[in-house]
């Protein structure tokens, strides 16, 4: 029997083995090796329709979702638009029905033009382009052979995409030379507005060492220390995927990057004459270092798995030399890229030449990750402190809090996305995100999508599967709200497909079903059958609409039990109706100071079972901000009060996010909470209800708290008060 392998997902296709410029710290022409001397110019056609064969028979066998393919070169666009054109729709042919296809170019972008571009968009290539920072760092390296610069037309080139083709602009790649300023580079960089910057170490061993200043045994740690805090302090403009992974494989997720963490490699690099090699970066090596002596016209892509070169980065820890092993950052750094580990005599088994730099560079980046962790800074105005304190804040005051909660709602789905390490969907939501980053907002701050990204991240390695696969839903529904055409694998939760804020779609008994979204739309194949909102298995998320809100009527999501007593089952048209009409009518109700501060952030009303032993009392979760949960009343009267209680009960669970009231005492928060929606609805409170607000209002101000604690407890006690007077007097009246 064979031994397991672990499968290729990403395809290096070389399409072209000459370059129109010479770069004097490319790997495949400057370096060790000179196999490219003997390679076809270009690919043939029956070696790309063998080569697309081979990837498509590969992930059938493997039963991959997905594959990542990647014209390279040389400089790919020497093949031409006719030929590359060919060779797209020739790996889609062979796709088709097997498994989705992303399809990117990579360029010097020299010959970038409008009708490569056209040509790109419509058979769905995204292009990533070389370019090493401004005009100076461009020039010290990427020169046309008689030293001419290619600077102006790079920059032309990525103009084009980022202007008039933004969908296809995929990224730009930089070299580091230390001897360039960090600062220059990167805001030359961040000027031409990336989605994504892959920074690359210049490509050396042990046996040819980088360039070092004198005495400056961490320059590069120290160049991209200097970028990744310029990087933080601006706000993170675009990914930056040596830095993303880096926080990444901190928080327990795996690395995007070849070049860090332990992950198995799944690249494979077919050169113009169908042979399978390794990576491109061991042609620094020695002459022949990535050959494997397999082709695609002889090998399947699974005997290439099995080559000894391919098996060698496929063992984690154990591949790696004994220094690495004992280095308390060996799972984020994985001993760095493969290729700048050689040195004569020991081949591939030292830690990288670059070892140094990346201890340096690691435990910079997580501890300022640990000290800070990357989010939008947020400040709350005392007069909306003191706003809150009253107990009648304005929808300028509530603003000042769900603004945090966005932040805190991208922050969980991008700690979940990290543990789940499912980088198709994540793809799918950077994607979209670029697309329209408020439509992925709007997503992100639904209520129990981020019930769900506080799941999986409270659980970490212990995920459930099911939690797991919920991130391709989020990125299904994220595609539909942004127009993108994607197609994904979503997990069947209690026999139902569900699309977050959209509804569920029920399975037939199915563990997962494919999502096709395009047009805004969608369909889920169940049964064999492709079924959209139409059908009678689909259940949407039903609107309620009442004086200038418009809420949803969630009974369907399977992350809304988040509240303590248990939520209801799918609500029966009529009842819905029933329900809606009540909440309605107690939402028209209120004043509208009140209204216009629950429009500020108020998106879902969930409805609790019947079962709920008290039917007077509604519920909110921290975890869930946005949404609240109503028992099954019929007196709008009744909803009312409960709609205001829990709102500000929702309200001070968002303070306290922001701000430590209470010295991190769990029972002053819980006291807070309950006395903050008592005083909301003072008017109408039992007289046991009224006690309790007295004791818990004097056992919060009783006692130490921090400064915003003690300001909001003496506007808590006067509001109390003048609650208690005007009630006093409206009796005597």
């Amino acid at each position: 029997m064979q031994p397991p392998i672990a499968p290729f997902r990403q395809f290096v296709v070389k399409v072209a083995s000459r370059c129109d410029l010479a770069c004097d710290h490319c790997y495949v022409y400057e370096h060790a090796d000179t196999s490219w001397r003997g390679r076809p110019v270009v690919m043939s056609d029956e070696t790309a329709i063998r080569v697309a064969s081979r990837i498509a028979e590969h992930a059938d066998e493997h039963r991959l979702e997905a594959v990542h393919v990647v014209f390279h070169g040389g400089e790919p666009l020497l093949a031409g638009i006719d030929r590359l054109r060919r060779f797209a729709r020739a790996l889609r042919r062979a796709a088709e029905g097997v498994c989705d296809l992303d399809l990117h170019i990579h360029t010097n972008g020299v010959l970038l033009s409008r009708a490569f571009c056209d040509m790109f968009t419509e058979e769905n290539v995204r292009v990533g382009v070389s370019i090493d920072g401004d005009r100076a760092a461009n020039d010290l390296h990427r020169l046309y052979a008689n030293g001419r610069s290619s600077y102006d037309q790079v920059i032309r080139a990525i103009t084009l995409l980022r202007d008039d083709y933004p969908r296809l602009y995929a990224g730009l790649l930089c070299t580091v030379d230390v001897r360039n300023d960090p600062v220059a580079v990167y805001d030359a960089l961040v000027a031409l507005r990336p989605p994504r910057v892959d920074f690359l170490l210049p490509h050396a061993t042990w046996d040819h060492p980088p360039l070092r200043p004198a005495g400056r045994d961490t320059a590069y740690a120290d160049w991209l220390i200097t970028v990744h805090d310029r990087w933080r302090a601006d706000g993170r403009p675009m990914q930056v995927r040596m830095f993303d992974s880096i926080t990444l494989t901190a928080l327990g997720g795996e690395s995007q990057s070849e070049s860090l963490g332990t992950r198995p490699s799944d690249l494979v690099v077919v050169e113009t004459d169908g042979t399978y090699e390794q990576a491109d970066s061991l042609k620094t090596a020695y002459d022949g270092a990535p050959e494997t002596g397999l082709d695609a016209a002889r090998h399947s892509l699974s005997e290439a798995a099995r080559h000894p070169g391919f098996a060698a980065r496929q063992n984690g820890l154990a591949s790696l030399a004994g220094k690495c092993r004992r280095c308390p950052l060996v799972r984020d750094c994985g001993g760095g890229l493969y290729a700048h580990r050689h040195r004569t005599g020991s081949g591939f088994a030292n830690p990288s030449v670059y070892c140094a730099d990346l201890f340096t560079l690691i435990s910079h980046l997580t501890a300022a990750e640990r000290r800070a962790p990357v989010a939008p800074v947020h400040e709350l105005p005392v007069a909306t402190l003191d706003a809150l304190a009253s107990g009648s804040p304005s929808s300028a005051d509530i603003a000042h809090l769900s603004a945090p909660q966005l932040s805190r709602a991208r922050q969980a789905v991008r700690r979940a996305a990290a543990v789940i390490a499912d980088r198709r969907s994540w793809s799918i939501l950077v994607d979209a995100e670029r697309a329209s980053r408020a439509a992925v907002d709007d997503l992100l701050s639904h209520p129990y999508v981020r019930a769900w990204a506080a799941r999986c991240v409270a659980a970490g390695p212990a995920l459930d599967p099911a939690d797991a696969g919920h991130l391709a839903a989020v990125a299904a529904v994220a595609a539909v709200r942004t127009g993108l055409a994607v197609k994904v694998a979503v997990p069947a939760v209690g026999n139902f497909v569900h699309l977050p804020g959209l509804g569920r779609m029920r399975a037939g008994g199915q563990e997962h079903a494919e999502v096709e979204v395009h047009d805004r739309s969608f369909a889920v194949r169940v049964d064999g059958r492709w079924l959209s909102e139409d059908s009678p298995l689909w259940e949407p998320v039903r609107p309620i609409e009442a004086a200038g809100l418009r809420l949803l009527l969630d009974d369907v999501d399977p992350y809304r039990d988040c509240y303590g007593p248990p939520v209801g089952d799918r609500l029966t048209d009529e009842a819905a109706a029933a329900w809606s009409e009540v909440a309605g009518a107690a939402l028209a109700s209120l004043p509208a100071d009140q209204r216009a501060a629950m429009r500020a952030c108020l998106r879902v009303l969930t409805p609790l079972a019947d079962t709920t032993a008290d039917t007077t009392a509604g519920a909110s979760s921290r975890a869930a901000y946005g949404a609240l949960a109503l028992p099954p009343v019929t007196d709008p009267a009744t909803a009312a009060r409960l709609l205001v209680e829990h709102f500000h009960r929702a309200q001070i669970g968002a303070l306290l996010d922001l701000l430590d009231l209470t010295g991190a005492d769990a029972d002053r928060e819980r006291l807070l909470t309950d006395a903050y929606g008592l005083l909301a609805v003072a008017d109408s409170l039992t007289q046991a209800e009224q006690d309790r607000l007295a004791s818990a209002i004097g056992r919060i101000a009783d006692g130490a708290l921090p400064a915003p604690g003690r300001r909001f407890a003496v506007r808590l006690v006067s509001a109390a008060a003048d609650r208690n007077a005007q009630a006093s007097t409206a009796g005597r009246r």
